[in-house]
């Protein structure tokens, strides 16, 4: 009589959900598709449980979106303490942009949550630090925070509603525009278009930091 050996196939284990899978996966949706494609259910399917499971990890929409935007904070890089106010300010507004081109759902978010997490108080009292050790007034703290976070949130927003996205679709979109001109008719439009922005390699983002840089050069001038 012959012996059948059973061997036992073990399963790949479960990756063990937590709060920042929750809401990693939750940011992910969120980039594919928007903020209006978020739903709980769907977040569920994303990381494998029912949808009220989430609800271990998170209290509700809102605390999720609180979540999502604290991760955002979290991807800007700040200065060191002593570092020099304007290359820091510089530096942050960048790395800034650069979040916000990545999570553009998270544009008209950043400001707006009541109950802050630590990686968004972190940022905002790195920043205001930054800032008083460099010689900036309480009140000019507040001025200067405020000019550059509408600068760059200004930016991000226009960015992001711009109908294109690539050198090759500004080329062609100008372009359309154009083929609808007479001659002569709106002759400062066309030369923006055919000397600049239809130049290979143009794009609009190289516009940011001309003006960042305007914004600090102020920011200097009345700090003294």
């Amino acid at each position: 009589m012959s012996t059948v050996t059973r061997r036992t196939v073990r399963q790949p284990a479960r990756e063990t959900l937590t709060r920042r899978r929750v809401l990693l996966a939750a940011v992910e949706l969120a980039d594919a598709g928007g903020m209006e494609t978020l739903s709980m259910r769907k977040l569920g399917e994303a990381v494998g449980v029912e949808a009220m499971s989430l609800y271990n990890h998170v209290a509700n929409k809102e605390d999720l979106i609180d979540g999502m935007v604290d991760l955002v904070f979290g991807e800007v890089e700040l200065s060191t303490p002593g570092a020099d106010w304007r290359q820091a300010m510089r530096h942050r507004a960048i790395s800034m942009r650069l979040a916000l081109s990545r999570h553009r759902w998270a544009i008209g978010l950043m400001e707006s949550r009541s109950t802050p997490g630590p990686a968004t108080l972190r940022h905002h009292d790195t920043v205001l630090g930054c800032l008083r050790q460099g010689g900036f007034s309480l009140t000019l703290t507040a001025h200067a925070v405020s000019v550059l976070d509408s600068y760059v949130y200004g930016f991000a927003l226009q960015e992001k509603t711009l109908p294109f996205d690539s050198p090759e679709e500004t080329a062609e979109l100008a372009d359309s525009i154009m083929s609808g001109f007479g001659d002569g008719e709106y002759p400062y439009l066309t030369e923006m278009a055919t000397a600049h922005v239809m130049r290979p390699g143009y794009s609009y983002g190289d516009e940011f930091e001309f003006g960042l840089d305007l914004v600090l050069d102020g920011l200097q001038r009345a700090a003294g």
